[in-house]
């Protein structure tokens, strides 16, 4: 099967900039991103993921940071986000396929948290994938990686 990790926290909000608040579950809608989060929509940048050890990076700066204040979906334990290549399928749970589309971002509008330490982690460590086949995901769901073939 290959390599696998876990959903520390699933984050929606309306609004497409700012942070994104946890939830105790998200519905992955297919080709559009989760219900409800402003970033969703027919594009290929519909659900966001970051690990919590880029996170982690971030409180060593000395910033008090949460799953979510990185306007990511999804955050992740255990993958190494960035070494996965694009095309690769991420299994959630029992039913949602993501595929991944893009790895890390051009950041024009320097939010908040670069504001504040002149560095952010999602630009370089944030991925963005589509929603092949949608579902409900949760804390604590399995992200199972199928290689690109």
């Amino acid at each position: 099967m290959g390599k696998s990790g876990e959903i520390i926290s699933v984050n929606i909000s309306l609004r497409k900039s700012g942070p994104k608040i946890p939830q105790a579950e998200a519905i992955a809608i297919a080709n559009y991103g989760l219900e409800g989060d402003g970033h969703a929509g027919q594009h290929h940048r519909q659900v966001s993921l970051l690990a919590i050890e880029s996170v982690e990076k971030m409180r060593k700066r000395g910033l008090e940071v949460s799953p979510g204040d990185f306007a990511e979906n999804i955050t992740t334990k255990g993958l190494e986000l960035i070494r996965l290549p694009i095309g690769t399928i991420l299994e959630i749970g029992q039913e949602v396929i993501l595929e991944i589309t893009q790895i890390g971002k051009v950041c024009h509008n320097k939010c908040a948290i670069f504001k504040q330490v002149g560095y952010c982690v999602m630009p370089e460590e944030g991925i963005f994938a589509r929603v092949i086949r949608g579902g409900k995901i949760k804390k604590g769901d399995l992200i199972h990686v199928r290689e690109k073939k």
